[in-house]
Protein backbone atom coordinates (compact mmCIF):
# COMPACT_ATOMS: atom_id res chain seq x y z
CA UNK A 1 0.00 0.00 0.00
CA UNK A 2 1.12 3.52 -0.54
CA UNK A 3 -0.23 6.61 1.12
CA UNK A 4 -1.20 9.50 -1.08
CA UNK A 5 1.32 11.88 0.51
CA UNK A 6 4.11 9.40 -0.27
CA UNK A 7 3.13 9.43 -3.93
CA UNK A 8 2.88 13.19 -4.11
CA UNK A 9 6.32 13.64 -2.55
CA UNK A 10 7.74 11.36 -5.21
CA UNK A 11 6.87 13.91 -7.81
CA UNK A 12 9.06 16.67 -6.56
CA UNK A 13 21.98 -9.18 4.61
CA UNK A 14 29.39 -17.27 7.08
CA UNK A 15 27.39 -20.18 7.01
CA UNK A 16 23.74 -20.59 7.78
CA UNK A 17 23.09 -19.04 11.18
CA UNK A 18 21.27 -21.28 13.59
CA UNK A 19 21.17 -18.58 16.24
CA UNK A 20 20.94 -14.83 16.04
CA UNK A 21 22.84 -12.80 18.62
CA UNK A 22 20.95 -10.72 21.14
CA UNK A 23 21.76 -7.56 19.22
CA UNK A 24 19.59 -8.77 16.37
CA UNK A 25 16.58 -9.52 18.51
CA UNK A 26 13.69 -7.07 18.40
CA UNK A 27 13.49 -4.80 21.44
CA UNK A 28 10.39 -4.54 23.54
CA UNK A 29 7.26 -6.71 23.40
CA UNK A 30 6.58 -9.40 20.85
CA UNK A 31 3.83 -8.69 18.37
CA UNK A 32 3.11 -12.16 16.98
CA UNK A 33 -0.47 -13.27 17.53
CA UNK A 34 -1.29 -16.60 19.16
CA UNK A 35 -3.21 -19.01 16.95
CA UNK A 36 -5.31 -22.02 17.97
CA UNK A 37 -6.18 -22.95 14.39
CA UNK A 38 -4.89 -22.58 10.85
CA UNK A 39 -7.46 -21.28 8.39
CA UNK A 40 -7.30 -23.25 5.14
CA UNK A 41 -9.96 -21.67 2.94
CA UNK A 42 -12.56 -18.90 3.00
CA UNK A 43 -15.62 -19.13 0.76
CA UNK A 44 -17.60 -15.89 0.84
CA UNK A 45 -20.92 -15.39 -0.93
CA UNK A 46 -21.88 -11.72 -0.79
CA UNK A 47 -24.59 -9.36 -1.95
CA UNK A 48 -25.48 -5.78 -1.08
CA UNK A 49 -28.18 -3.27 -0.30
CA UNK A 50 -26.81 -0.03 -1.70
CA UNK A 51 -29.46 2.19 -0.13
CA UNK A 52 -28.81 0.84 3.35
CA UNK A 53 -25.08 0.30 2.77
CA UNK A 54 -25.56 -3.27 3.94
CA UNK A 55 -23.42 -6.31 3.18
CA UNK A 56 -24.88 -9.81 3.27
CA UNK A 57 -22.14 -12.39 3.68
CA UNK A 58 -22.44 -16.17 3.69
CA UNK A 59 -18.97 -17.25 4.81
CA UNK A 60 -17.66 -20.79 5.11
CA UNK A 61 -14.31 -21.06 6.89
CA UNK A 62 -12.39 -24.31 6.56
CA UNK A 63 -9.71 -24.73 9.23
CA UNK A 64 -7.46 -27.17 11.07
CA UNK A 65 -6.91 -27.10 14.86
CA UNK A 66 -3.33 -26.66 16.00
CA UNK A 67 -3.73 -28.73 19.21
CA UNK A 68 -5.93 -31.42 20.70
CA UNK A 69 -9.16 -30.78 22.61
CA UNK A 70 -10.19 -27.99 20.25
CA UNK A 71 -13.78 -27.14 21.16
CA UNK A 72 -14.33 -23.45 20.39
CA UNK A 73 -13.36 -21.17 17.52
CA UNK A 74 -12.87 -17.42 17.74
CA UNK A 75 -13.24 -15.33 14.59
CA UNK A 76 -12.52 -11.62 14.34
CA UNK A 77 -15.85 -9.93 13.66
CA UNK A 78 -16.79 -6.29 14.23
CA UNK A 79 -20.35 -5.11 13.78
CA UNK A 80 -21.57 -8.35 12.24
CA UNK A 81 -25.06 -9.60 13.01
CA UNK A 82 -25.22 -13.38 12.64
CA UNK A 83 -28.42 -15.19 11.70
CA UNK A 84 -27.10 -18.73 11.41
CA UNK A 85 -23.91 -20.70 12.22
CA UNK A 86 -23.64 -24.30 11.10
CA UNK A 87 -21.18 -27.15 10.83
CA UNK A 88 -20.61 -28.22 7.25
CA UNK A 89 -21.34 -30.30 5.33
CA UNK A 90 -23.93 -31.67 7.78
CA UNK A 91 -25.65 -28.31 8.29
CA UNK A 92 -25.95 -28.93 12.03
CA UNK A 93 -26.54 -25.76 14.00
CA UNK A 94 -23.72 -24.57 16.25
CA UNK A 95 -23.98 -22.38 19.32
CA UNK A 96 -22.22 -19.03 19.15
CA UNK A 97 -21.80 -15.83 21.10
CA UNK A 98 -20.97 -12.42 19.69
CA UNK A 99 -18.80 -9.87 21.44
CA UNK A 100 -17.70 -6.40 20.36
CA UNK A 101 -14.84 -7.63 18.21
CA UNK A 102 -15.31 -11.38 17.76
CA UNK A 103 -17.71 -14.26 17.43
CA UNK A 104 -17.05 -17.45 19.42
CA UNK A 105 -18.40 -20.69 17.97
CA UNK A 106 -18.85 -23.77 20.15
CA UNK A 107 -18.21 -26.99 18.23
CA UNK A 108 -20.22 -30.19 18.55
CA UNK A 109 -17.25 -32.09 20.03
CA UNK A 110 -13.51 -31.85 20.64
CA UNK A 111 -11.31 -31.90 17.55
CA UNK A 112 -7.57 -32.24 16.97
CA UNK A 113 -4.83 -31.41 14.42
CA UNK A 114 -5.77 -34.32 12.16
CA UNK A 115 -9.28 -32.91 11.67
CA UNK A 116 -10.52 -30.45 9.08
CA UNK A 117 -13.53 -28.38 10.14
CA UNK A 118 -15.82 -26.24 8.00
CA UNK A 119 -18.00 -23.63 9.71
CA UNK A 120 -20.62 -21.61 7.85
CA UNK A 121 -21.58 -18.20 9.23
CA UNK A 122 -24.34 -16.09 7.69
CA UNK A 123 -24.16 -12.41 8.61
CA UNK A 124 -25.39 -8.92 7.87
CA UNK A 125 -23.38 -5.74 8.42
CA UNK A 126 -23.39 -2.02 7.82
CA UNK A 127 -19.60 -1.80 7.88
CA UNK A 128 -17.88 1.36 9.00
CA UNK A 129 -14.70 -0.06 7.48
CA UNK A 130 -13.76 -2.84 5.12
CA UNK A 131 -16.47 -2.27 2.49
CA UNK A 132 -17.09 1.22 1.08
CA UNK A 133 -20.12 2.41 -0.87
CA UNK A 134 -19.44 5.34 -3.24
CA UNK A 135 -22.16 7.42 -4.86
CA UNK A 136 -22.09 8.11 -8.60
CA UNK A 137 -20.64 11.31 -10.01
CA UNK A 138 -23.15 13.12 -12.18
CA UNK A 139 -22.27 16.30 -14.05
CA UNK A 140 -24.52 18.09 -16.51
CA UNK A 141 -27.06 15.35 -16.19
CA UNK A 142 -24.60 12.72 -17.36
CA UNK A 143 -23.00 10.04 -15.22
CA UNK A 144 -19.24 10.62 -15.23
CA UNK A 145 -18.54 7.81 -12.79
CA UNK A 146 -20.82 4.98 -11.74
CA UNK A 147 -21.65 4.11 -8.14
CA UNK A 148 -19.03 1.80 -6.68
CA UNK A 149 -18.59 -0.73 -3.92
CA UNK A 150 -15.04 -1.67 -3.01
CA UNK A 151 -13.03 -3.16 -0.17
CA UNK A 152 -9.98 -2.10 1.80
CA UNK A 153 -8.53 -4.78 4.10
CA UNK A 154 -5.20 -3.51 5.42
CA UNK A 155 -4.46 -3.60 8.24
CA UNK A 156 -7.52 -5.09 9.98
CA UNK A 157 -10.65 -4.09 8.12
CA UNK A 158 -11.67 -7.52 6.77
CA UNK A 159 -13.31 -8.32 10.11
CA UNK A 160 -15.83 -5.56 9.47
CA UNK A 161 -17.62 -7.51 6.73
CA UNK A 162 -16.79 -11.22 7.14
CA UNK A 163 -15.58 -13.39 10.06
CA UNK A 164 -11.91 -14.37 9.80
CA UNK A 165 -8.53 -14.63 11.46
CA UNK A 166 -7.72 -11.06 10.55
CA UNK A 167 -3.95 -10.94 11.09
CA UNK A 168 -1.14 -11.28 8.53
CA UNK A 169 0.42 -14.43 10.04
CA UNK A 170 -2.38 -16.71 8.84
CA UNK A 171 -2.70 -17.51 5.14
CA UNK A 172 -5.54 -19.29 3.38
CA UNK A 173 -6.94 -19.70 -0.10
CA UNK A 174 -10.10 -17.74 -0.85
CA UNK A 175 -13.18 -17.90 -3.00
CA UNK A 176 -15.69 -15.14 -3.64
CA UNK A 177 -19.16 -15.44 -5.11
CA UNK A 178 -20.47 -11.91 -5.61
CA UNK A 179 -23.93 -10.93 -6.80
CA UNK A 180 -24.60 -7.44 -8.11
CA UNK A 181 -26.51 -5.51 -10.77
CA UNK A 182 -26.16 -6.66 -14.36
CA UNK A 183 -24.51 -3.48 -15.64
CA UNK A 184 -21.58 -3.76 -13.25
CA UNK A 185 -18.19 -5.35 -13.57
CA UNK A 186 -16.75 -7.23 -10.59
CA UNK A 187 -12.98 -7.42 -10.14
CA UNK A 188 -11.66 -9.74 -7.41
CA UNK A 189 -8.68 -11.91 -6.50
CA UNK A 190 -7.60 -14.83 -8.62
CA UNK A 191 -9.33 -16.53 -11.50
CA UNK A 192 -12.83 -15.75 -12.71
CA UNK A 193 -14.48 -19.19 -12.76
CA UNK A 194 -17.94 -18.15 -13.92
CA UNK A 195 -20.35 -15.28 -14.52
CA UNK A 196 -24.02 -16.24 -14.40
CA UNK A 197 -27.13 -14.15 -15.00
CA UNK A 198 -29.96 -14.57 -12.49
CA UNK A 199 -33.71 -14.42 -13.06
CA UNK A 200 -34.00 -11.19 -11.04
CA UNK A 201 -31.65 -9.31 -13.37
CA UNK A 202 -28.57 -9.61 -11.23
CA UNK A 203 -25.34 -11.35 -12.17
CA UNK A 204 -23.24 -13.61 -9.96
CA UNK A 205 -19.46 -13.58 -10.40
CA UNK A 206 -17.35 -16.46 -9.04
CA UNK A 207 -13.65 -15.84 -8.35
CA UNK A 208 -11.16 -18.25 -6.77
CA UNK A 209 -7.67 -17.48 -5.44
CA UNK A 210 -5.81 -20.82 -5.16
CA UNK A 211 -2.65 -19.39 -3.58
CA UNK A 212 -2.73 -18.88 0.24
CA UNK A 213 -2.65 -15.28 1.37
CA UNK A 214 -3.42 -13.11 4.39
CA UNK A 215 -7.03 -11.93 4.53
CA UNK A 216 -6.08 -8.25 4.41
CA UNK A 217 -5.23 -8.89 0.75
CA UNK A 218 -8.71 -10.15 -0.16
CA UNK A 219 -10.70 -7.65 -2.19
CA UNK A 220 -13.41 -6.85 -4.67
CA UNK A 221 -14.39 -3.80 -6.71
CA UNK A 222 -17.87 -3.34 -8.19
CA UNK A 223 -18.73 -0.64 -10.74
CA UNK A 224 -18.99 0.21 -14.42
CA UNK A 225 -15.58 -0.34 -16.01
CA UNK A 226 -13.87 -0.84 -19.30
CA UNK A 227 -11.12 -3.45 -19.29
CA UNK A 228 -7.96 -2.65 -21.24
CA UNK A 229 -5.98 -5.83 -21.76
CA UNK A 230 -2.27 -6.52 -22.03
CA UNK A 231 -0.08 -9.56 -21.43
CA UNK A 232 3.32 -10.46 -19.97
CA UNK A 233 4.36 -13.91 -21.21
CA UNK A 234 1.27 -16.00 -20.37
CA UNK A 235 0.10 -13.68 -17.60
CA UNK A 236 -2.98 -11.62 -18.51
CA UNK A 237 -2.87 -8.02 -17.37
CA UNK A 238 -6.14 -6.17 -16.85
CA UNK A 239 -6.41 -2.41 -16.49
CA UNK A 240 -9.90 -1.45 -15.31
CA UNK A 241 -10.73 2.16 -16.04
CA UNK A 242 -13.87 4.30 -16.26
CA UNK A 243 -15.60 4.15 -19.66
CA UNK A 244 -14.18 6.67 -22.12
CA UNK A 245 -10.79 6.90 -20.40
CA UNK A 246 -9.05 4.00 -22.10
CA UNK A 247 -6.08 6.15 -23.12
CA UNK A 248 -5.41 6.93 -19.46
CA UNK A 249 -5.09 3.20 -18.76
CA UNK A 250 -2.33 2.93 -21.34
CA UNK A 251 -0.51 5.98 -20.00
CA UNK A 252 -0.71 4.84 -16.38
CA UNK A 253 -0.32 1.07 -16.73
CA UNK A 254 1.47 0.59 -20.05
CA UNK A 255 4.83 -0.08 -18.39
CA UNK A 256 3.48 -2.86 -16.13
CA UNK A 257 4.89 -5.71 -18.22
CA UNK A 258 8.29 -4.00 -18.32
CA UNK A 259 8.21 -3.69 -14.54
CA UNK A 260 7.37 -7.39 -14.12
CA UNK A 261 10.33 -8.32 -16.30
CA UNK A 262 12.66 -6.05 -14.32
CA UNK A 263 11.49 -7.43 -10.97
CA UNK A 264 11.77 -11.03 -12.20
CA UNK A 265 15.30 -10.39 -13.44
CA UNK A 266 16.39 -8.65 -10.25
CA UNK A 267 14.91 -11.13 -7.76
CA UNK A 268 15.32 -14.28 -9.85
CA UNK A 269 11.74 -15.14 -8.87
CA UNK A 270 9.03 -15.24 -11.52
CA UNK A 271 5.80 -13.34 -11.02
CA UNK A 272 4.03 -15.69 -8.57
CA UNK A 273 0.44 -15.53 -9.82
CA UNK A 274 -1.66 -16.25 -12.90
CA UNK A 275 -3.01 -12.74 -13.49
CA UNK A 276 -2.54 -9.14 -12.46
CA UNK A 277 -5.35 -6.58 -12.47
CA UNK A 278 -5.22 -2.89 -11.62
CA UNK A 279 -8.44 -1.00 -10.95
CA UNK A 280 -9.14 2.67 -10.29
CA UNK A 281 -11.71 3.62 -7.67
CA UNK A 282 -13.09 6.82 -6.25
CA UNK A 283 -12.69 8.21 -2.71
CA UNK A 284 -9.81 5.85 -1.94
CA UNK A 285 -7.94 6.92 1.18
CA UNK A 286 -4.59 5.63 -0.07
CA UNK A 287 -2.71 5.95 -3.33
CA UNK A 288 -2.91 2.22 -3.96
CA UNK A 289 -3.43 -1.14 -2.26
CA UNK A 290 -1.70 -4.37 -3.32
CA UNK A 291 -4.70 -6.70 -3.05
CA UNK A 292 -3.39 -10.02 -4.29
CA UNK A 293 -3.59 -10.18 -8.12
CA UNK A 294 -6.06 -7.27 -8.02
CA UNK A 295 -4.48 -3.97 -7.03
CA UNK A 296 -6.78 -1.06 -6.21
CA UNK A 297 -5.71 2.51 -6.97
CA UNK A 298 -7.12 5.95 -6.34
CA UNK A 299 -8.50 7.50 -9.52
CA UNK A 300 -7.09 10.88 -8.52
CA UNK A 301 -3.54 9.47 -8.47
CA UNK A 302 -3.91 7.58 -11.74
CA UNK A 303 -5.29 10.71 -13.42
CA UNK A 304 -1.85 12.28 -12.89
CA UNK A 305 -0.63 10.12 -15.79
CA UNK A 306 -2.37 12.59 -18.12
CA UNK A 307 0.26 15.19 -17.18
CA UNK A 308 3.69 14.45 -18.62
CA UNK A 309 5.79 15.73 -15.72
CA UNK A 310 3.59 13.86 -13.18
CA UNK A 311 3.70 10.53 -15.00
CA UNK A 312 6.94 9.37 -13.28
CA UNK A 313 5.09 9.59 -9.96
CA UNK A 314 2.42 7.26 -11.35
CA UNK A 315 5.21 4.91 -12.45
CA UNK A 316 6.41 4.89 -8.84
CA UNK A 317 2.90 4.03 -7.62
CA UNK A 318 2.42 1.27 -10.18
CA UNK A 319 5.87 -0.23 -9.51
CA UNK A 320 5.38 0.02 -5.73
CA UNK A 321 2.10 -1.92 -5.76
CA UNK A 322 3.43 -4.44 -8.28
CA UNK A 323 6.54 -5.02 -6.13
CA UNK A 324 4.24 -6.13 -3.32
CA UNK A 325 3.51 -9.24 -5.41
CA UNK A 326 6.93 -10.39 -4.20
CA UNK A 327 7.39 -8.31 -1.05
CA UNK A 328 4.18 -8.43 0.99
CA UNK A 329 1.97 -10.89 -0.88
CA UNK A 330 4.33 -13.79 -1.67
CA UNK A 331 6.40 -13.17 1.46
CA UNK A 332 4.40 -11.38 4.14
CA UNK A 333 5.33 -9.70 7.42
CA UNK A 334 4.43 -11.98 10.35
CA UNK A 335 3.10 -9.13 12.45
CA UNK A 336 2.46 -5.43 11.98
CA UNK A 337 5.68 -4.39 13.80
CA UNK A 338 7.46 -5.84 10.74
CA UNK A 339 5.43 -3.90 8.19
CA UNK A 340 8.62 -2.30 6.85
CA UNK A 341 9.47 -5.66 5.24
CA UNK A 342 6.45 -5.09 3.00
CA UNK A 343 6.51 -1.35 2.50
CA UNK A 344 10.25 -0.62 2.71
CA UNK A 345 10.95 -3.18 0.01
CA UNK A 346 8.15 -1.92 -2.21
CA UNK A 347 9.54 1.60 -1.88
CA UNK A 348 13.08 0.39 -2.63
CA UNK A 349 11.82 -1.45 -5.71
CA UNK A 350 10.46 1.83 -7.04
CA UNK A 351 14.07 3.05 -7.14
CA UNK A 352 15.34 -0.29 -8.46
CA UNK A 353 12.96 -0.02 -11.41
CA UNK A 354 14.10 3.54 -12.08
CA UNK A 355 17.70 2.34 -12.13
CA UNK A 356 16.91 -0.17 -14.86
CA UNK A 357 14.62 2.12 -16.83
CA UNK A 358 16.77 5.21 -16.63
CA UNK A 359 20.18 5.07 -14.94
CA UNK A 360 22.07 4.91 -11.64
CA UNK A 361 21.76 8.65 -11.13
CA UNK A 362 17.96 8.47 -11.24
CA UNK A 363 18.06 5.58 -8.73
CA UNK A 364 20.27 7.57 -6.34
CA UNK A 365 18.01 10.59 -6.75
CA UNK A 366 15.00 8.52 -5.67
CA UNK A 367 16.85 6.99 -2.70
CA UNK A 368 17.99 10.43 -1.57
CA UNK A 369 14.46 11.82 -1.92
CA UNK A 370 13.17 9.01 0.30
CA UNK A 371 15.91 9.72 2.86
CA UNK A 372 15.12 13.42 2.87
CA UNK A 373 11.41 12.82 3.31
CA UNK A 374 12.05 10.54 6.30
CA UNK A 375 14.43 13.01 7.94
CA UNK A 376 12.01 15.88 7.43
CA UNK A 377 9.21 13.89 9.03
CA UNK A 378 11.50 12.72 11.87
CA UNK A 379 12.29 16.33 12.73
CA UNK A 380 8.67 17.37 12.95
CA UNK A 381 6.69 14.37 14.27
CA UNK A 382 6.69 13.04 17.81
CA UNK A 383 6.36 9.39 18.88
CA UNK A 384 9.20 8.18 16.70
CA UNK A 385 9.60 4.47 16.07
CA UNK A 386 12.13 2.30 14.29
CA UNK A 387 11.60 0.21 11.20
CA UNK A 388 10.64 -2.46 13.72
CA UNK A 389 7.63 -0.59 15.04
CA UNK A 390 7.18 -0.75 18.82
CA UNK A 391 3.92 1.16 18.41
CA UNK A 392 2.37 -1.58 16.27
CA UNK A 393 0.03 -2.64 19.07
CA UNK A 394 -2.03 0.40 18.11
CA UNK A 395 -2.98 -0.78 14.64
CA UNK A 396 -4.92 2.41 13.92
CA UNK A 397 -1.66 4.40 13.82
CA UNK A 398 0.36 2.00 11.65
CA UNK A 399 0.47 4.36 8.71
CA UNK A 400 0.82 7.62 10.64
CA UNK A 401 4.63 7.58 10.34
CA UNK A 402 4.86 6.50 6.73
CA UNK A 403 8.20 8.29 6.41
CA UNK A 404 9.72 5.60 8.64
CA UNK A 405 8.04 2.49 7.28
CA UNK A 406 8.21 3.49 3.62
CA UNK A 407 10.93 6.05 2.99
CA UNK A 408 13.43 5.10 5.67
CA UNK A 409 12.73 1.45 4.89
CA UNK A 410 13.57 1.91 1.22
CA UNK A 411 16.71 3.93 1.92
CA UNK A 412 17.94 1.43 4.53
CA UNK A 413 17.52 -1.42 2.05
CA UNK A 414 19.66 0.60 -0.36
CA UNK A 415 22.31 0.97 2.37
CA UNK A 416 22.16 -2.79 2.98
CA UNK A 417 22.72 -3.33 -0.73
CA UNK A 418 25.75 -1.05 -0.59
CA UNK A 419 27.08 -2.90 2.47
CA UNK A 420 27.02 -6.42 1.01
CA UNK A 421 27.51 -5.54 -2.66
CA UNK A 422 25.09 -5.62 -5.54
CA UNK A 423 25.52 -9.23 -6.70
CA UNK A 424 25.45 -10.59 -3.14
CA UNK A 425 22.41 -8.49 -2.29
CA UNK A 426 20.26 -9.86 -5.09
CA UNK A 427 21.42 -13.44 -4.36
CA UNK A 428 20.31 -12.94 -0.78
CA UNK A 429 16.96 -11.53 -1.91
CA UNK A 430 16.44 -14.61 -4.08
CA UNK A 431 17.24 -16.84 -1.09
CA UNK A 432 14.92 -14.83 1.17
CA UNK A 433 12.00 -14.98 -1.25
CA UNK A 434 12.39 -18.66 -2.12
CA UNK A 435 12.94 -19.75 1.48
CA UNK A 436 9.83 -17.98 2.72
CA UNK A 437 7.49 -17.95 -0.29
CA UNK A 438 3.80 -18.24 0.57
CA UNK A 439 4.82 -17.81 4.25
CA UNK A 440 5.60 -15.08 6.77
CA UNK A 441 8.80 -13.32 7.77
CA UNK A 442 10.42 -11.20 10.44
CA UNK A 443 13.48 -8.98 10.20
CA UNK A 444 15.65 -11.81 11.54
CA UNK A 445 14.78 -13.83 8.44
CA UNK A 446 16.14 -11.09 6.21
CA UNK A 447 19.22 -10.84 8.43
CA UNK A 448 19.85 -14.59 8.14
CA UNK A 449 19.59 -14.55 4.34
CA UNK A 450 21.94 -11.58 4.04
CA UNK A 451 24.51 -13.03 6.45
CA UNK A 452 24.43 -16.45 4.84
CA UNK A 453 24.94 -15.04 1.39
CA UNK A 454 27.45 -12.29 2.17
CA UNK A 455 29.47 -14.19 4.83
CA UNK A 456 29.33 -10.94 6.80
CA UNK A 457 28.20 -10.46 10.40
CA UNK A 458 25.40 -7.91 10.16
CA UNK A 459 23.92 -7.75 13.66
CA UNK A 460 25.28 -4.22 14.00
CA UNK A 461 23.53 -3.12 10.83
CA UNK A 462 20.10 -4.34 11.96
CA UNK A 463 20.58 -3.06 15.50
CA UNK A 464 21.18 0.51 14.37
CA UNK A 465 19.07 0.74 11.23
CA UNK A 466 16.11 -1.61 11.93
CA UNK A 467 15.65 -1.69 15.71
CA UNK A 468 17.04 1.76 16.49
CA UNK A 469 15.28 5.03 15.87
CA UNK A 470 16.41 8.27 14.31
CA UNK A 471 19.51 8.65 12.14
CA UNK A 472 23.16 9.81 12.35
CA UNK A 473 24.02 13.48 12.46
CA UNK A 474 27.69 14.24 11.82
CA UNK A 475 29.73 17.33 12.53
CA UNK A 476 33.09 17.13 10.75
CA UNK A 477 35.98 19.43 11.68
CA UNK A 478 39.00 19.30 9.31
CA UNK A 479 42.46 20.61 10.37
CA UNK A 480 45.35 20.90 7.89
CA UNK A 481 48.99 20.42 9.03
CA UNK A 482 51.12 22.10 6.35
CA UNK A 483 54.42 20.77 7.75
CA UNK A 484 53.32 17.12 7.65
CA UNK A 485 50.90 17.58 4.78
CA UNK A 486 48.22 15.78 6.72
CA UNK A 487 44.55 16.48 7.16
CA UNK A 488 42.89 15.44 10.41
CA UNK A 489 39.13 14.97 10.45
CA UNK A 490 37.34 14.99 13.78
CA UNK A 491 33.91 13.41 13.39
CA UNK A 492 31.36 14.02 16.11
CA UNK A 493 28.05 12.15 16.07
CA UNK A 494 25.54 14.55 17.58
CA UNK A 495 22.26 12.62 17.38
CA UNK A 496 20.42 11.83 20.61
CA UNK A 497 21.90 8.93 22.62
CA UNK A 498 18.76 8.35 24.72
CA UNK A 499 16.63 5.19 24.59
CA UNK A 500 16.61 3.38 21.26
CA UNK A 501 18.63 6.12 19.60
CA UNK A 502 22.00 4.82 18.41
CA UNK A 503 24.71 6.79 20.21
CA UNK A 504 27.46 5.79 17.75
CA UNK A 505 26.52 4.49 14.32
CA UNK A 506 28.89 2.34 12.33
CA UNK A 507 29.18 4.20 9.06
CA UNK A 508 31.33 2.72 6.28
CA UNK A 509 31.56 5.20 3.43
CA UNK A 510 34.03 7.37 1.57
CA UNK A 511 35.55 10.81 1.88
CA UNK A 512 36.74 12.80 -1.11
CA UNK A 513 39.27 15.64 -0.99
CA UNK A 514 39.45 18.18 -3.80
CA UNK A 515 42.03 20.84 -4.43
CA UNK A 516 41.22 23.13 -7.31
CA UNK A 517 41.11 21.37 -10.66
CA UNK A 518 43.38 18.50 -9.61
CA UNK A 519 42.19 14.89 -9.52
CA UNK A 520 40.30 14.30 -6.27
CA UNK A 521 41.80 12.10 -3.54
CA UNK A 522 39.31 9.48 -2.34
CA UNK A 523 39.63 7.44 0.85
CA UNK A 524 37.43 4.85 2.57
CA UNK A 525 36.34 5.66 6.08
CA UNK A 526 34.53 3.62 8.75
CA UNK A 527 33.14 5.71 11.57
CA UNK A 528 32.38 3.66 14.70
CA UNK A 529 32.64 6.04 17.67
CA UNK A 530 30.70 8.96 19.01
CA UNK A 531 33.82 11.12 18.58
CA UNK A 532 36.58 9.89 16.30
CA UNK A 533 39.57 11.31 14.43
CA UNK A 534 41.05 10.26 11.10
CA UNK A 535 44.33 11.51 9.65
CA UNK A 536 45.20 11.41 5.96
CA UNK A 537 48.44 12.13 4.11
CA UNK A 538 47.62 14.32 1.12
CA UNK A 539 49.73 15.97 -1.59
CA UNK A 540 48.24 19.39 -0.95
CA UNK A 541 45.72 21.21 1.20
CA UNK A 542 42.23 20.42 -0.05
CA UNK A 543 39.84 23.18 -0.87
CA UNK A 544 36.72 21.06 -0.36
CA UNK A 545 35.68 17.82 1.35
CA UNK A 546 32.79 15.57 0.33
CA UNK A 547 31.54 12.90 2.73
CA UNK A 548 29.78 9.89 1.16
CA UNK A 549 29.50 11.54 -2.25
CA UNK A 550 28.13 8.33 -3.77
CA UNK A 551 25.29 8.12 -1.20
CA UNK A 552 26.05 4.72 0.30
CA UNK A 553 24.30 5.99 3.43
CA UNK A 554 21.71 8.55 2.37
CA UNK A 555 20.02 8.78 5.80
CA UNK A 556 22.32 11.19 7.60
CA UNK A 557 23.19 14.82 7.91
CA UNK A 558 26.77 16.08 7.58
CA UNK A 559 28.10 19.49 8.52
CA UNK A 560 31.70 20.17 7.51
CA UNK A 561 33.32 23.27 8.97
CA UNK A 562 35.83 25.24 6.90
CA UNK A 563 39.34 23.75 6.79
CA UNK A 564 41.74 25.27 9.28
Amino acid sequence: MIRKNVLIAATFFAAILFTISSFAQPPGPGFNRKQTYDAQHYKIESSFDRAKHEVYADTTVTLKPLAANFTTVDFDAVGLSFTKVTLEPSGANLKYTSAEDKVTVTLDRAYGPSDTISIRLISTARPKKGVYFVDPLVEGGAEQRSPQIWTQGEPDEARHWFPSFDFPSDKATTEQIITTEKENTVIANGELLSKNENANGTVTWHYKMPVPHSVYLLSFVIGKYVKVEDKYKDIPLGFYIYPGREQLATKAYGTTKDMIQVFENLTGVNFPYNKYDQTTVSSFQFGGMENITATTMADTEIAMANVDFLRPAVDDLVSHELAHSWFGNLVTCRNWAELWLNEGFATFMEAAYREKKYNRANYIQKVNEDAEQFMTEDATVKNNHGLYNLHAGNVATLFDRSGVTYNKGGAVIHTLREQVGDETFWKAINLYLNRHKFANVESTDLLAAMEETSKQELDWFFKQWVYGIGYPKLNVTPVWNPAKKTLTLTVNQTQSAVGLNTAAYRLPMSVEFRSGNTEPEKRDIVITKRVETFTYKLPRKPTSIAIDKDSRIPIKTVKVTPIR
